[in-house]
């Protein structure tokens, strides 16, 4: 599917099938959530009100994953965002969850990016299946929306130090390996 800036459309009809305006067809709620993983942004609406069903939608495919035994969201969490909706902590919690969001994918992104560069265990057998699986991972926490790469020169510094930071920890993972196999 190509990215747009523009969301995707889906129409919910009174039957309460969803509409893709795009391809013209119907779709589920397991495909709108791959088209979010894909980094495409989505809006749904109902057809006759044009009332945005977005938000809704969005949270029963979440609530469909953690029922299906794929948590991501620990009990803690869940029982303070309900008690967020009933206190004063409502008008701080989604601004404290994008910025965690944002931070997270960021963090990820740099993560991805120093792996691929001179890296000792990149010469291990198996290594490019791990690496895989991690990008895999870390797409599905943040929704595949991992952004570009760094965005100045001035970060340049401050990435050696990460790489230097992350060849010690990729050393010392090393080491517990070879220990393990001994």
């Amino acid at each position: 599917m190509a990215k747009t800036d523009k969301p995707l459309l889906i129409k919910r009809y009174a039957s309460r099938r969803l509409y893709n305006t795009e391809t013209s067809d119907y779709v589920t709620l397991e495909d709108i959530a791959v088209f979010i993983r894909e980094g495409r942004e989505v809006q749904i609406v109902d057809l006759k009100s044009g009332d945005d069903l977005t938000r809704q939608y969005l949270l029963q495919i979440i609530a469909e994953h953690e029922s299906r035994g794929e948590s991501v969201l620990p009990v803690d969490v869940l029982t303070d965002l309900v008690r967020s909706y009933t206190s004063q902590a409502a008008s701080v919690v989604p601004q404290f969850l994008q910025a965690s969001f944002d931070m997270l994918r960021e963090g990820q992104s740099k993560a991805m990016e120093n792996m691929g560069k001179a890296n000792p265990m990149a010469n291990m057998p198996g290594f490019e299946a791990m690496r895989a699986q991690q990008e895999a991972f870390f797409k599905a926490m943040t929704g595949g929306m991992m952004p570009g790469g760094a965005a100045s020169g001035s970060e340049d510094d401050k990435e050696d130090g990460d790489l230097g930071e992350i060849k010690d920890q990729l050393a010392a993972l090393q080491e517990k390996l070879s220990k393990m196999g001994k």
